[in-house]
């Protein structure tokens, strides 16, 4: 098989010299359109640096049992009744205080060591001549990651359903679903949103007001929330029966989006790359053949020897 060598022969250096800077500047030229033009293309058509990934994964959940309670009464009362698992916040209600009974109970229904529901329920005894008409329900939650970004935080479900009837029982059925305004860094521990959700430990009231908690939630850049719970709000209480709300909180598989770490990102990025240079190695190659075949830049083409030394010359 033919080679092009760019040195010259001893009796031709001047000549042959010529022809080896033009076929040097020649391939010089080829590599340089060769390989970085792909990496152009592959950075321009966006998305080289892979600056955001998504997974799936079931998060650990655990129900905190900490519940508060508002539920707001008939006209004819104009008040509410109230009670939490705070002690500073029930000694602040007065006689407004009503303590229910409340069962909880969590499943894993696969067996895979994560809880996948939790069924809670809440009866709050009424006198007869009070009515429910609407109920506001904070319940917490410990909540974890660890697969791609390892992240703890504590979470709440919020509730709030309100009709024109009074009712008897409160039914809802819904998801703990994570919802998140930045992607979580990969790798090391997040726990900066690892902090109760209320300040139990506060004897303020301002600290239990149910506005300012959720405000101060939702400044939060990951969060979850008790997504469609679609509430059935049931009529027809006896006198002397308590209001009852029931619950199913599912804790659902999540997408959860993620800064992917350097390596991540590089083996993205190189993937990309090659995709495209190897249409440019192909496209140049046949371009080169072509052009030390029909000479378009003169070469003196020779067989290829024996491995020699090479402060021998070679004589034609």
């Amino acid at each position: 098989m033919a080679l092009y060598q760019l040195y010259s022969h001893p009796a031709e250096r001047g000549y042959r010299a010529g022809l080896c800077s033009k076929a040097a500047l020649f391939l010089l030229l080829a590599a340089a359109l060769t390989y970085i033009p792909p990496l152009l293309v592959a950075f321009r058509s966006h998305g080289f640096w892979l600056k955001r990934s998504s997974y799936e994964e079931q998060p650990t959940v655990r129900f905190q049992h900490q519940v508060l309670l508002v539920a707001l009464l008939g006209p004819e009362r104009d008040g509410f009744l109230a009670w939490s698992t705070f002690p500073a916040f029930n000694r602040l209600q007065g006689d407004r205080l009503r303590v229910p009974l409340v069962s909880t109970r969590e499943e894993d229904r696969n067996q895979d060591g994560k809880m996948d529901v939790l069924h809670f329920s809440l009866e709050l005894p009424l006198q007869p001549t009070e009515h429910v008409l609407g109920v506001q329900l904070i319940l917490t939650f410990s909540y974890q990651l660890h697969r791609m970004a390892t992240f703890a935080m504590q979470s709440m479900a919020f509730l709030q359903s309100s009709f024109a009837v009074p009712g008897s029982q409160l039914y809802v059925n819904g998801d703990l679903r994570l919802q998140q305004r930045q992607p979580l860094p990969a790798g090391g521990l997040d726990v900066r949103y690892n902090v109760s959700v209320i300040n139990s430990t506060s004897p303020f009231a301002r600290d239990y007001d149910l506005t300012r908690i959720a405000a101060a939630y939702q400044e939060r850049n990951v969060t979850t929330v008790l997504s469609d719970p679609h509430p059935i709000w049931l009529v027809g209480r006896a006198a002397e029966a308590p209001f009852v709300i029931n619950a199913v909180i599912r804790y659902p598989v999540e997408v959860i989006s993620y800064q992917p770490g350097f390596w991540e990102m590089i083996k993205f990025a190189w993937i990309q790359y090659v995709s495209i240079l190897l249409v440019f190695l192909w496209v140049f190659e046949r371009i080169k053949v072509f052009v030390f075949q029909n000479q378009v830049v003169t070469t003196i083409p020779v067989t290829a020897t024996p491995w020699a030394d090479p402060r021998k010359e070679h004589l034609s």
